[in-house]
């Protein structure tokens, strides 16, 4: 129904207080409905996907926390404040030192300093806050070199000391039973366990629209072999199966090495799942009239894969994608702390927790288990973005 300017208005009810619009009001009401509905009508894929993912809040303050960690990961060094490998038998177990941005109402950050003294029956040090010392301290501060991006030379931190000379340090989560700084290890295992992530699933996806793709089109023999490799790695008990990896792995890799193994590792493992998808969108896809009219029309079997038929569902391997990095981030973490991954001088979220292993450990420093925590914190933004790009690029929500 067409409705004209000089339509009549509906009355209003005796209680509503509103003013009555008038004709043109309800004109101009109208045309931003007709611009709204044809610009949805022509919108791409993509937009929609974005308007609909926008109306997720948790899912955009997850996207939010995932940048800040992102960018952590980029830029270890710069946000560390201490060198991550440096030991000192006299600082071992230094609690945390919290921050404090405001002394006496004005902005000045500053950390309580510590004081320490060894039992002289366990023959330990045993640390305390000591209230009365005030370590100032600053954004942007100087301190140890770095080569920012592997190239870029540079000794300015995030936060550190307000005066490096004084031989100052700060410890905000502490040190660990060599006395090294827990936060500065912690912002360097996170570009290792992300980027084991990111890679992994990288392949895994590769290798699942590949063979997946391959199995879903040509069928026959090479639907065959696809499905019963897939079969036979889901049936695989995964932990004895990474066990005897790892041992096949010598002992003298470099930490390089054994990243580049523990991240092939992953992929061809997880592929699979993925695999299963690709074929079962290709087996409904091939038989659809713009396959056939590419067929048709001369296209290479290539082409008609990647450029017709995986495209209509990159929103699903987007969102499958998503879902897939914290399980690739926890397998390396609970690899890593059971001893099955990444290995000492190697930095990550596993190894961090590895000193946590000992009973003993965790009652006299019990912030080394603070890495438990940003693994919680990532793998729960990654898990709400993904249910967010899932509903979103669902094109029957």
């Amino acid at each position: 129904m067409t409705v004209s300017p000089d339509s009549p208005v509906m009355a209003p009810t005796p209680d509503d207080k509103r003013p009555l619009p008038t004709n043109g009001e309800v004109a101009v009401s109208l045309a931003g409905l007709v611009e709204d509905a044809e610009a949805i009508y022509v919108a791409p894929n993509w937009k929609l996907v974005w308007w609909r993912f926008k109306r997720h809040r948790l899912a955009l303050i997850s996207g939010v926390v995932l940048i800040a960690v992102t960018i952590v990961a980029l830029f270890p060094e710069f946000f560390s404040t201490q060198d991550p490998n440096q030991t000192s038998a006299t600082k071992s177990f230094i609690p945390v030192q919290a921050v404090h941005f405001f002394d006496e109402g004005r902005l000045r950050p500053y950390v309580y300093g510590v004081q320490g003294q060894r039992n002289p029956a366990s023959l330990r040090m045993e640390w305390q806050i000591d209230e009365a010392t005030r370590i100032p301290v600053r954004f942007f501060a100087k301190g140890y070199e770095y080569e920012l991006l592997g190239f870029i030379p540079t000794n300015i931190h995030f936060l550190g000391v307000a005066s490096p000379e004084a031989e100052e340090a700060i410890h905000l989560l502490g040190t660990d039973r060599l006395g090294r700084d827990q936060w500065s290890r912690l912002m360097h295992g996170s570009q290792v366990s992300l980027s084991i992530g990111l890679v992994a699933v990288f392949m895994s996806i590769f290798f699942g629209i590949l063979l997946g793709g391959i199995s879903g089109y040509f069928g026959g023999l090479a639907d065959l072999v696809i499905q019963r490799l897939i079969e036979i790695l889901q049936s695989l008990p995964p932990i004895p199966i990474w066990m005897a990896l790892t041992a096949a792995m010598p002992r003298d890799w470099s930490v390089q090495q054994v990243y580049f193994a523990i991240t092939v590792i992953l992929s061809l493992i997880g592929w699979t799942t993925l695999g299963r998808e690709v074929r079962g969108r290709f087996l409904a896809l091939r038989e659809e009239d713009f396959v056939v009219a590419a067929q048709l029309a001369g296209c290479s079997q290539m082409r008609v894969i990647f450029r017709h038929m995986v495209p209509t569902f990159t929103s699903h391997i987007i969102a499958t994608s998503t879902l897939a990095i914290p399980v690739m981030i926890i397998n390396e973490t609970f690899l890593s702390f059971l001893g099955l991954g990444l290995r000492p001088p190697a930095i990550s979220w596993g190894v961090l927790l590895q000193e946590a292993q000992n009973l003993q450990s965790i009652v006299l420093a019990p912030w080394l288990l603070l890495p438990g925590l940003a693994v919680i914190i990532t793998v729960l933004a990654l898990n709400i973005l993904g249910d967010g790009l899932r509903d979103a690029a669902d094109p029957y929500a």
